[in-house]
């Protein structure tokens, strides 16, 4: 048998696995880490062996800590948050006990929003019926509201609100439905090199512009960051999407606050199913409030259309946001700090290079 085709050894298995992967010994030190170890935790394998594992990442669950003071525990553990130096990651994490050496365990690690990844085909063909739909309500819509038009000119001025009412009601409606088409649009927009403070400075301006309300924006730009692979209107849109979300929120507070930030992460992987590669994100842009945060109950779908934390909101934003990101083939996320009594949403991208495209 040739070279080429020889059957890969453990250490090769090991380094190929798509899931950071680290093999403990019975203190609970890493021996070894793979290459997808070293990208979720930004971190060589070298700097992270002998390294004590909750040295390295701390769970915020306090029964999972329990649990990993077992030695022959077996732990599955799904969107769990773990705390890696300054970020903090929802991830899946297993652990496997070694049975012929006693103490010694398996431990893997994967970001658990990339499962909205791997079935963004099936989300996007159900997002495609309401868009289907929308376009059939266009028509009748565009004959109640020319209806409304006609009816008016026929009615006594004290009359005449109550056309002005269907008309204003329709053209709502026709908004909603604009943006139910977007959102079930299969073709996402093309992406090329992007001068992404440009972007950030064009959104922040549209925000100040658009609004009458007293707050801080602050701005925070690394000016190192190279160009991004995006779409500039969809990222600035995206953008412009989240700081309105934002200050909106932090009107709650009596000074508030909202900061954008950009920033590069080394260590960061997604793997893009869809794609059948993985994508290194390392860059990341926060938009961050000090609004009360958003409902417990509903944080978990807030990307999801018709979820909405405002009082009479759509539910299409965030999805729409959520749709433009991942078209980038990007990511959100959203978190609380509760201790700092701020919110963050983290969109990262792709850097421009040939590797990217």
């Amino acid at each position: 048998m040739s070279e080429t085709l020889a059957r890969p050894d453990g250490d090769a298995q090991f380094q190929g696995l798509i899931f950071a992967t680290l093999l403990l010994d019975p203190e609970l030190r890493v021996a070894e880490a793979n290459h997808a170890a070293e990208e979720l935790l930004g971190k060589s394998a070298a700097r992270i062996a002998g390294t004590r594992l909750l040295d390295i990442m701390v769970p915020d669950e306090r029964r999972l800590l329990e649990r990993l003071g077992t030695p022959d525990a077996r732990i599955i553990a799904r969107g769990t948050t773990i705390r890696v130096a300054d970020r903090v990651l929802e991830v899946n994490l297993t652990v496997s006990p070694i049975l012929t050496h006693p103490g010694w365990r398996v431990v893997t690690l994967s970001d658990s929003r990339q499962d909205d990844m791997s079935g963004a085909e099936n989300n996007e063909g159900a997002l495609r019926t309401p868009a289907v739909l929308a376009h059939e309500i266009k028509n009748p819509l565009a004959a109640i509201r020319g209806a409304s038009q006609l009816i008016a000119r026929k009615l006594d001025e004290k009359d005449r609100r109550l056309a002005g009412v269907i008309a204003d009601e329709v053209d709502r409606i026709a908004r909603l439905v604009d943006r139910m088409q977007k959102l079930g649009s299969a073709t996402p927009e093309p992406v090329e090199p992007v001068n992404l403070h440009e972007v950030v400075r064009s959104a922040c301006q549209s925000l100040r512009a658009g609004s009458s309300a007293q707050f801080v924006l602050e701005e925070e730009f690394d000016p190192s960051i190279p160009p991004v692979l995006a779409s500039r209107d969809a990222l600035e849109q995206v953008l412009v999407n989240l700081l309105a979300n934002a200050r909106d929120a932090a009107m709650a507070d009596d000074e508030p606050l909202v900061r954008v930030r950009t920033r590069f992460v080394s260590g960061l992987v997604l793997n893009a199913v869809r794609f059948g590669r993985s994508v290194k994100l390392p860059v990341e842009i926060t938009v961050s409030d000090n609004g009360r945060g958003i409902d417990p109950e509903i944080a978990g779908q807030i990307f999801d259309p018709f979820v909405s934390s405002k009082k009479g909101g759509q539910g299409l934003g965030l999805a729409l946001v959520k749709k433009q990101v991942r078209d980038m083939n990007g990511r959100i996320s959203h978190e609380r700090d509760s201790r700092g009594g701020m919110t963050h949403f983290r969109v990262h991208l792709p850097i421009a290079t040939t590797e990217g495209v």
